[in-house]
């Protein structure tokens, strides 16, 4: 059987025995609050439960290391969509320790797309094109460093307010363990 036949077949009984109605709640966040986080395996429950996060609590965003790479890319826009459509009253930037951006070679990651069927003329046109892999493709040194860094974004960012508070932390993923890494309290005006 497929992934996706598996997962369908699950979502049936699930739906049909009406197990969503524990997870009902509304779009607005009820501890008016939004995380961006990675996407590590690790942390899909983990994380939650270190932060006594329920169903309906935050607005959490995933990406590849918690990163804000680009002050009007997608992920600014859903921190800006949380803050004013939907009543997020602070930000939570969370990294891990152990995290696979850390040390991220992107001329391994290329040699990786070409193995895959990425043909060496895809990549000269994207360069052609203006589009710098190499620097696209970049992780950090330590987590820490990206934590600094997207919370320096979206503090400084010119369409967001200046007392939003904007914590960075970097959890555990083997105890979940946070570490408080910048305080957004005592930015926030």
């Amino acid at each position: 059987m497929s992934l996706i036949s598996e997962i369908l077949n699950y979502n049936e009984q699930f739906v049909a025995k009406e197990e969503y109605k524990e997870f009902l709640t509304t779009k607005f966040p009820d501890k008016k609050m939004v995380v961006l986080t990675c996407m590590d395996t690790r942390l899909v429950e983990l994380l939650p439960k270190a932060m006594n996060l329920h169903n309906g609590d935050a607005k959490i965003i995933k990406n590849a290391g918690a990163i804000v790479s680009h002050p009007f890319g997608s992920i600014m826009r859903s921190i800006i969509v949380a803050v004013y459509e939907l009543d997020a009253d602070e930000v939570f930037v969370i990294g891990h320790y152990d995290c696979g951006m850390t040390g991220l070679n992107s001329d391994k990651v290329i040699a990786s797309a070409k193995k895959r069927g990425i043909s060496d003329d895809v990549i000269t046109t994207l360069g052609h094109s203006g589009i710098d892999l190499s620097s696209w493709l970049i992780g950090f040194d330590h987590a820490r460093e990206g934590i600094e860094k997207s919370v320096n974004i979206i503090r400084n960012h010119p369409l967001l307010p200046k007392n939003l508070p904007v914590h960075g932390l970097i959890i555990d993923p083997q105890t979940g363990r946070l570490d408080l890494i910048k305080d957004g309290y005592q930015d926030a005006e």
